[in-house]
């Protein structure tokens, strides 16, 4: 069984609040209503401490990394699923990790201890890895499980704070967060010792992310939604294109542009403008159009090529829509073609596609 060494990180020492006795048993007053200058600046000292403390905790983790991380980061890299398990806060911190994973592109559940001695452990599967994590390493409900995962042949990574506990000996790889004391009056609510707990899963988890093919592309399969989707999203995801890309042959009329631009689905405000190759040659647009008539020049009969945009600003498919978008708040146009490699008209990206998508 590997187990890390025991660190001798310095523990901050939390302050008191001044005139604040330790709580003993029983009901705690209310507090004054309108606290003095002094009471606020004692509790935001007391505050920071907690900061202190925390950060302290998260910090003696580093003399603890060695080879028994390095075995866990094998396992949940190599597993088919990694099972995250635990109780209490601890459980919470194990399904923001299992969640941490499976949007890397683990394969990850949490599985609740309580739960699993009531079918739950179907979860489980050989080639699975399970990840137990309890403070004490004494949680009954996770002790038991111990040897049913055994059976199972799935391998156990303990992450605790007590190397020497039950849950740590039955465990196959042990990352031992030491004793840690906890951010409180008491001594005794889980702050500095989860805030390690999440730390050390964070650790490991972006471990095994640095050890696997996975890349903005993979990330963007599963994160669609939301500001993360919307920072990895293509032009290709965006653009108009197929029938709703307007395009005209360079040799066509004013008229006939207008016409592309006014039936085209989902009525662009621009149409592109290709030679018989179908190369992007100019951008006739709806402003072009209002500036012809301004200038009184509605001959609808003329060759577009005569009135449109040459050396329109591009982009192709795979550019990141948040690139295009800078572009076009960069030159003020509403539209960007979209061409490929050989450059052909392809798409268009269209201003009112962004604001839809919440890109302005």
């Amino acid at each position: 069984m590997a187990r890390a060494t025991r660190s001798t990180a310095r523990k901050p020492r939390l302050r008191a609040i001044p005139g604040h006795a330790t709580p003993a048993a029983g009901p705690t007053p209310p507090p004054s209503s309108v606290p003095s200058q002094d009471e606020r600046e004692a509790t935001l000292a007391y505050a920071r401490s907690v900061l202190e403390a925390e950060a302290q905790a998260i910090l003696g983790l580093m003399g603890r990394l060695g080879d028994s991380f390095l075995k866990a980061l094998e396992l949940v890299r190599d597993s088919v699923q990694t099972v995250v398990t635990g109780v209490g806060k601890a459980g919470l911190i194990g399904q923001k990790l299992s969640a941490t994973l499976a949007s890397t592109g683990i394969r990850s559940v949490f599985l609740h201890p309580t739960e699993a001695v009531h079918g739950d452990l179907g979860r489980v599967g050989r080639g699975d890895v399970i990840l137990a994590l309890s403070n004490s390493g004494a949680t009954e409900e996770l002790v038991r499980l111990l040897p049913s995962f055994r059976r199972m042949g799935a391998p156990v990574i303990a992450i605790t704070g007590d190397a020497e506990s039950p849950l740590a000996r039955g465990a196959d790889v042990v990352l031992d967060i030491g004793r840690i004391e906890e951010a409180c009056p008491m001594g005794m609510v889980p702050t500095a010792s989860t805030a390690a707990l999440h730390a050390i899963g964070d650790a490991l988890a972006m471990a095994v992310l640095r050890a696997r093919p996975f890349g903005s592309a993979e990330y963007a399969l599963l994160h669609p939604g939301g500001k993360i989707g919307r920072s990895v999203m293509r032009v290709f995801e965006l653009m108009r294109s197929g029938p709703s890309n307007p395009v005209v042959r360079d040799n066509a009329k004013l008229s006939d542009a207008v016409v592309v631009m006014t039936n085209t689905p989902g009525r662009p405000g621009a149409t592109n403008v290709v030679d018989r190759q179908g190369r992007l040659v100019g951008i006739f647009t709806d402003g072009d159009l209002r500036r012809l008539v301004e200038q009184g020049r509605t001959n609808f009969d003329m060759p577009i090529r005569e009135v449109m945009g040459k050396r329109p600003r591009c982009v192709g498919p795979e550019v990141l829509v948040l690139e295009a978008t800078k572009l076009m708040r960069e030159f003020r146009v509403d539209q960007l073609p979209v061409v490929d490699a050989e450059g052909k008209a392809v798409g268009l990206l269209d201003v009112q596609d962004l604001l839809a998508a919440r890109f302005f």
